[in-house]
């Protein structure tokens, strides 16, 4: 089969990859063409563990084709897929003008029967609007259906998530298209995976909800975690109590600076817009969000608790990305806090195994480093934000040799506390009892410091 991806972002290039390991003949349509180029000479627009491989298996195996035409991309392909960027508009809903501009374009360049696929992340009613933009395009009437067929990657574990998903959701009225899409998903019918088959509102509705229930999971860790701090508790402990209870489960009940990336807090938003919209309030949607922006605040008062004024102190910082494995700097967590302290006169000296470059370019005060080593080295505390794998096995004498005071502040748990302690570190983590003891020169603030709220560039 044939298939097109409109969009060779995230979702889109991720998307074409998996589908051409399938065995689909794919064609990937971006409208940069110097991003086409780069990615026929295998060059790539951000870091996913193991992307470059398959990207270049497929295309060598001529079943991955890039064209910066979108008449070619609708002409070579029974099945059409909308991958384009939603990014949350001023009242948090969702900015659908670059689907409206693909579909429109679809609609101008078709000439027979096509399936319009849409895996951006979309508003409940956007089949429906999709529809109309087709029609209102198409030079003479040519019969198309519509699906919804949401993503649910995880960046950092996407080739993984798209080749042995969870769940597949299928969001369409019509058999026909329903009968194509199942012949497309057809190799994962080896590993019984399900399929959800239902209406196109319920499909984009299922999305929605799956990102702010796993939002909520993690602001209300971060409250415990905060709830566990007051009362001498340890929220690993907690978190694995509640975890081993099947109806709860494990996943995102780590306490930490809380969530970031592309996905959680442009769905969350969306999600109480449209609960605005119909009447229909997110009181818990909405709590998760301030809940989040809090945390923060809260990562950026641990660290100058632990170093008194931040005024004239050097901060070793340890990654900057949203999370480990990717590059990924959108509504980063590590970012916001390394922007905060900068504000309130700290040096920050950061390493980050992928998102480094770009992060400066972001926050042109961050001292770039070579390394973890170089991160600590004179500093009055060293953050760890991102917790990388590397980060996980450091050598943890040579840090403590390295910095001007052995005062770590761990924001995701990665450390032992009791090891830490018996090494000679003041340590502080989230939602367990910090030990050691501050150097001699550190004043606790007379304040609490102001969060500073970055959105980088």
């Amino acid at each position: 089969m044939n298939i097109s991806i409109i969009g060779t972002g995230y979702v889109g290039l991720v998307t074409g990859a998996c589908f051409a390991e399938f065995g689909m003949t794919v064609t990937c349509m971006d409208t940069n063409p110097q991003r086409i180029h780069q990615l026929r000479e295998g060059i790539l627009p951000f870091y996913e563990p193991g992307l470059l491989e398959l990207v270049k298996k497929n295309v060598q195996e001529h079943r991955l084709h890039f064209t910066a035409s979108l008449q070619e991309a609708v002409d070579h392909a029974l099945v059409i897929f909308i991958a384009v960027g939603t990014p949350s508009s001023e009242d948090g809903s969702a900015d659908l003008s670059a689907v409206e501009h693909v579909a429109k374009g679809i609609g101008a360049c078709m000439n027979g029967y096509k399936v319009i696929v849409t895996k951006s992340t979309v508003p409940v009613g956007t089949a429906t609007r999709v529809r109309e933009w087709i029609q209102a395009e198409q030079p003479m009437a040519s019969r198309f259906d519509v699906v919804s067929n949401p993503e649910f990657l995880r960046e950092g574990s996407a080739l993984e998530d798209c080749l042995r998903p969870n769940r597949v959701v299928i969001g369409t009225d019509s058999p026909q298209a329903i009968a194509i899409m199942k012949d497309l998903y057809r190799p994962l019918y080896l590993i019984e995976t399900p399929i959800v088959i239902t209406t196109p509102q319920t499909a984009e509705l299922i999305k929605y909800a799956s990102n702010a229930f796993l939002a909520t999971k993690i602001s209300f860790i971060n409250e415990i975690a905060n709830l566990c701090e007051a009362v001498q508790a340890d929220v690993q402990i907690v978190s694995k109590g509640m975890g081993l209870d099947n109806r709860i489960g494990s996943k995102f009940l780590h306490a930490g600076a809380g969530f970031g990336g592309s996905c959680f807090g442009k769905d969350t938003a969306a999600l109480i817009y449209l609960g605005e919209i119909v009447n229909c309030p997110m009181h818990i949607t909405r709590a998760t969000t301030q809940t989040n922006d809090r945390q923060k605040q809260r990562m950026v008062e641990k660290i100058q608790l632990a170093v008194g004024s931040l005024s004239g102190k050097t901060i070793g910082f340890l990654g900057l990305s949203f999370k480990p494995n990717t590059n990924d700097l959108r509504d980063s967590p590590a970012l916001e806090i390394a922007a905060a302290l900068l504000a309130k006169g700290a040096t920050v000296q950061a390493y980050d195994p992928e998102a480094l470059d770009e992060a400066c370019l972001s926050i042109p005060g961050i001292h770039p480093c070579e390394d973890a080593y170089q991160a600590a080295e004179g500093a009055d505390a060293l953050v760890l934000a991102t917790e990388w794998n590397q980060f996980r096995h450091l050598d943890l004498r040579k840090i403590q040799s390295l910095m001007q005071n052995p005062t770590v502040v761990d924001l995701r748990n990665v450390y032992e506390p009791l090891t830490m302690q018996n090494m000679g570190f003041h340590y502080i983590s989230v939602g367990r009892p910090t030990v050691g003891h501050p150097s001699a020169s550190v004043s606790t603030p007379s304040s609490s410091p102001e969060f500073i709220e970055l959105t980088p560039s």
